[in-house]
């Protein structure tokens, strides 16, 4: 039996240009990938591999910030 071929989308060096704006701008993950029209597995792999971090930074504006 024969498996479906799964098609990959090559990342372009706009998309990548555009990840690293979004992650400046601390958007999620999950918009990111959104955005993007990627799945967010693919926008961690990409980030990662570019060492980008998606850790979201504490805003000026958090409620939850510490004094």
């Amino acid at each position: 039996m024969a498996y479906p071929q799964i098609m990959r989308k090559q990342w372009t060096a706009e998309e990548v240009l555009h990840l690293r704006k979004l992650v400046r701008q601390n958007t999620p993950a999950q918009i990111i990938a959104r955005k993007l029209g990627r799945t967010i597995d693919a926008v961690y792999v990409k980030a990662s591999r570019q060492g980008i971090s998606l850790r979201l930074m504490p805003s000026v504006f958090s409620p939850n910030r510490p004094e």
